[in-house]
């Protein structure tokens, strides 16, 4: 059994948890258009999560296509502590305590076991209960006290999170858990890894340094802080997750969606992979089909040029985890076919570096647009001239050939690609017969084509694309057009 190429370029990242965890299923959700796998640590032990990353990559041999799986690290989740009863109500315009009193809470005070806070939060700040459920206002602040008004009240259970939209937290955006799921899931061979709840630049650098090249490095940009020092962090980072959760509690709701378009536009003109995530097909956890809102939603995403798009309960905990991935598969396909398509998702200038390989992927795209080709196909040691083709957003599907396993794993995240894992070539008439072979084999050109080749000589080097060439797929014989 093998999936061939997915007629659509932008790619989805399916969540993987107790409703899509057995193999029959995980294979149905790759079959029906799944292209990675997310798996949350937040739930769950590493034994169950080990089983997932077996099931994943097993399947990766049946069906003949690389598999991409991110692990996803819980980060530090600040948490009120526990209520007599279970919870407690808590009436708007009343005075409510956080204080460090381990006793059980009640609708007067309640343990805020997080020292750093009341050293951070200042008189006027807010906090955030239960996902923004209950809101309120810091009246007064000691050393282990934080007197606040309720602005927004109701019922507050026990562990509840607490979100600080005004406040750069002091905490480090690895705890000792995210560090030992972290070494896990390197030893699992995580594709790439999503670091919560950054905050700053230091934040990456620290798990970078953790990390090394073990595996792609991915920032969730899900506090107000992170906005603030968006440049720094993306740096830093290998990809970006636009996680509109948190950040649509911590930030009103209609600040949201200018921010997703201002990251995915940043994160495209920097060349690195961005999703777009959280309730994208949220109703659809509990309903087979979508409401048309969601549905813009996810399309609009697409439009604005995502590389990939995310399904979390949906596909995790929802009674429709195929159906879901397939309404993400059609829509993607819908928007893609749009005449008006290319036109919006160039939208966003992509203006070239001043080097070879940036060079010649934007004249690869010119190329692509003016003379008529079937697909683009690029060799590559390390993925990097790949993700500057794929930035430019060409109107052909990106073959990418490489030696390296975990190269053509990581590009199941990256917009327009189909890799294929591959021996390394030795010379460039060998390079060009391969690539012919390979847009055959793989359907994404039919005799008499012409495809666009790019390489770099000598073969072997890392970043010396300086090869491009176009080819006509006609038996062993070549019909150059290019220029190499």
């Amino acid at each position: 059994m093998s999936v061939g190429p997915r007629g659509r370029k932008v790619r989805i990242l399916a969540t993987l948890g107790p409703s899509s965890s057995s193999r029959e299923m995980i294979a149905k959700l790759m079959a029906c258009g799944a292209d990675a796998f997310r798996i949350n640590m937040s739930h769950g032990d590493q034994a169950a999560k080990a089983q997932l990353v077996d099931t994943i990559r097993s399947l990766e041999v049946e069906h003949k296509r690389p598999s991409c799986i991110l692990f996803d690290l819980q980060g530090p989740k600040l948490r009120v502590g526990r209520f007599d009863g279970g919870s407690a109500q808590l009436d708007t315009g009343a005075r409510f305590i956080l204080d460090a009193d381990e006793a059980p809470g009640s609708a007067k005070r309640v343990e805020l076991p997080h020292p750093e806070l009341f050293e951070a939060v200042r008189e006027g700040d807010q906090l955030l209960i239960d996902d923004g459920k209950i809101r309120l206002r810091v009246a007064a602040v000691t050393a282990n006290r934080i007197e606040t008004i309720v602005e927004v009240g109701g019922k507050v259970s026990n562990n509840k999170g607490v979100n600080v939209p005004d406040v750069l937290v002091p905490i480090p955006a690895l705890t000792e858990k995210d560090r030992d799921d972290l070494q896990f899931a390197l030893s699992q061979g995580a594709d790439f890894i999503a670091l919560s709840f950054v905050q700053r630049a230091e934040d990456v650098e620290e798990a970078r340094a953790l990390i090394g090249d073990r595996a792609a490095l991915m920032v969730k940009i899900e506090k107000p802080a992170a906005i603030e020092r968006l440049e720094g962090i993306l740096q830093h980072a290998d990809a970006v997750m636009v996680a509109r959760g948190d950040l649509g509690v911590e930030l009103p709701a209609e600040a949201v969606p200018p921010l997703q378009k201002m990251i995915v536009a940043r994160a495209r003109e920097l060349g690195k992979p961005v999703v777009v995530a959280t309730q994208m097909l949220e109703s659809m956890i509990t309903s087979p089909t979508p409401t048309r809102a969601e549905v813009s939603d996810v399309a609009n995403a697409i439009y604005d040029g995502a590389d990939a798009i995310m399904l979390s309960a949906e596909s995790a905990a929802g009674d429709f985890p195929v159906e879901a991935v397939a309404m993400m598969d059609r829509i993607g396909r819908s928007v893609e076919a749009d005449p008006k398509y290319a036109e919006r998702v160039h939208f966003t200038a992509t203006p070239a570096e001043p080097n070879t390989a940036d060079a010649l992927a934007e004249s690869a795209g010119n190329i692509a647009n003016t003379v008529k080709v079937a697909a683009m196909v690029c060799y590559t040691s390390t993925g990097a001239i790949a993700r500057r083709i794929a930035r430019e957003r060409g109107p052909v599907a990106l073959l990418v050939m490489t030696a390296s396993r975990t190269v053509a794993r990581r590009m199941g995240l990256v917009w327009g690609v189909h890799a294929v894992h591959t021996r390394d070539v030795a010379s460039f008439e060998e390079m060009v017969g391969k690539a012919k072979r390979m847009v055959l084999r793989h359907k994404l050109a039919e005799g008499g084509q012409r495809v666009i080749i790019m390489a770099g000589v000598p073969f072997g080097t890392a970043g010396s694309t300086n090869v491009l060439h176009v080819v006509r797929v006609v038996g062993d014989e070549l019909d150059d057009y290019g220029v190499s």
